[in-house]
């Protein structure tokens, strides 16, 4: 099966700073868990930023197909490889309806006729400048991280820290890079903060890693161990390429990288979203941070190519205390959460509940308790008594207020006109809990406006006929006005973390956020509740 590309190559630059925004890509050896749509969910959410904020930008991910576990799990159920992976690449690509994802791109290694050519062409350019040599290797192999481990790596009974199944020892002749020849360069790309590695306390340990001293390391893997499964190294096809090095080339093989021999740089997309890009951005599981805040930046140096720009780093899903993994038995399908909780829900539990240090124990209950406090409860209890008291009063006509005035120095403006910068900071170090704290301020601020101004006291004064009639009125109006215009703040600040209920928010509450409408236009919806309770 090919897969072209989603997002079509174009000649024009964006108008305004690039951000180019990717996940790490999974093995396919079984199926989707929790674990892989956290990382989904959190760059979705960057990425849906990002375009909310009028950037150019572009969100890649994809299947790692090449992987010996991949060959493996195929050979359990006496599967062909080829046939076995293709199946198993939809299970991910499915992951996209299911969590409301804003993909712009999907690159299967195995399948995509981009990845190849640009495989092979970043091999040539290292293997010109001299970074490859071969020799015969021993060393203790963890097939569930496709990784090889020296002794002291490994925990007290021998096995690597995040698989039960001790390391194979492994004898074989490879080709190995010259890694140590670029540890300073790695190092000074980090230190001058020209690559940043977030949060800083995963700065400190990839620094230290570096420090420790940087050995060689394989890169491919004799062809008969794998069946031949694999991108053969170029001018060797007894040596397939190391999975990591072919994992690792998709950032830049779905840009089009190397579909040009002559120059390997020379695609539009290529130009456009790395060589030329403002921000180029990977979002990676902590099992994984060497591979790209060292290896990957070392390969780049070799060929001569740009670095990311940033590596945000996430700690696990737990569940019972333990990582969630297939070979562990632990793994979370997701789908099958959406399926029975809701696709917000489960946005909602990663947005709040999974902090940017630390591992997050997830259970159905604190699932379902996110929701029902802060969605159901928080954001869908403001909405709907605030349209509620549109309809009564006003006729389902929201009052027009000037904006200077929806910002006012009180707790529920400043809340409001806090609240997007907020959210650009905290999303800037990828804290989806900072952000999404921002905007429960807002609902917070608004529900006891309400409270304090009771709109209900000041229609019955409206009513009365006397006096104090004109007053009441136009108070009522500005409390309405402000209401509401919280609540379509609210509507748009969430579209990147909820971008479901987000939408149905945004159709209930009429015009865009910030008015602009004239007197007497600005109808609202029907209250009707947009996250129902789901416990």
């Amino acid at each position: 099966m090919t897969t072209a590309p989603a997002q079509p190559s174009s000649t024009t630059p964006p108008a305004g700073p690039t951000f180019y925004v990717t996940t790490a890509i999974p093995y396919v050896n079984g199926d989707p868990h929790l674990g892989h749509a956290l990382e989904l969910v959190q760059t979705d959410v960057l990425a849906r930023h990002a375009r909310l904020r009028g950037r150019p930008t572009r969100f890649l991910t994809g299947t790692d197909d090449h992987a010996l576990k991949n060959v493996s799990a195929a050979r359990a159920v006496d599967r062909e490889v080829g046939e076995f992976v293709a199946e198993r690449v939809e299970d991910f690509r499915a992951l996209r309806p299911a969590l409301s994802l804003s993909t712009d791109d999907f690159l299967s290694t195995s399948s995509d006729p981009r990845h190849r050519p640009g495989v092979e062409a970043l091999w040539r350019r290292c293997a010109e400048a001299g970074d490859f040599y071969r020799r015969s290797y021993e060393g203790l192999y963890c097939a569930g991280c496709e990784q090889f481990y020296s002794p002291d790596e490994l925990d007290a009974s021998g096995r690597c820290p995040e698989h039960v199944p001790p390391p194979e020892r492994v004898v074989e002749e490879n080709w190995f890079f010259r890694l140590s020849r670029y540890a300073d360069r790695v190092r000074e790309e980090i230190t001058s903060g020209r690559v940043r590695i977030n949060p800083p306390a995963k700065r400190n340990e990839v620094l230290a890693f570096v420090d420790a001293g940087l050995e060689d390391f394989s890169v491919s893997r004799p062809a008969t161990r794998s069946d031949g499964w694999g991108v053969p190294v170029p001018g060797d096809p007894s040596q397939v390429v190391y999975v990591w090095w072919d994992a690792l080339t998709n950032y830049v093989t779905a840009l089009g990288y190397g579909s040009d021999p002559a120059d390997p740089g020379a695609a539009a997309d290529y130009r456009t979203w790395w060589s030329g890009g403002d921000e180029r951005v990977h979002v990676i599981g902590k099992g994984i941070t060497r591979f790209h805040a060292v290896y990957w930046l070392a390969l780049l140096l070799s060929a001569g190519e740009p670095l990311p720009t940033t590596i945000h780093v996430h700690d696990y899903v737990t569940a019972g205390g333990a990582k969630l993994a297939k070979s562990a038995g632990t793994a979370v399908h997701p789908v099958g959460l959406v399926d029975a909780y809701g696709t917000d829900a489960l946005r909602w539990w990663f947005a709040r509940e999974v902090p940017l240090l630390g591992d997050a124990e997830f259970t159905t209950e604190r699932l379902v308790a996110r929701h029902d406090d802060e969605l159901a409860h928080g954001v869908g209890n403001l909405v709907n008594r605030t349209l509620t008291l549109v309809h009564r009063f006003r006729g389902g006509v929201a009052p027009t207020l000037p904006r200077s005035r929806a910002t006012g120095p009180d707790e529920l403006g400043s809340a409001v006109g806090q609240v997007a910068p907020a959210v650009d900071a905290a999303l800037a170090d990828a804290d989806l809990r900072t952000a999404t704290g921002a905007v429960r301020r807002v609902v917070d601020a608004a529900n006891r406006y309400v409270e304090a101004e009771k709109p209900w006291e000041l229609a019955a004064r409206e009513r009365a006929g006397d006096a104090d009639t004109a007053e009441a009125a136009a108070h009522l109006d500005e409390v309405l006005a402000r209401l509401v215009e919280a609540c379509r703040v609210v509507a748009v600040e969430l579209s990147p973390f909820v971008p479901d209920g987000a939408a149905r928010l945004r159709e209930q509450l009429g015009g865009p956020a910030g008015g602009g409408q004239e007197a007497g236009t600005d109808r609202v919806g029907t209250p009707v509740p947009v996250f129902p309770r789901l416990g």
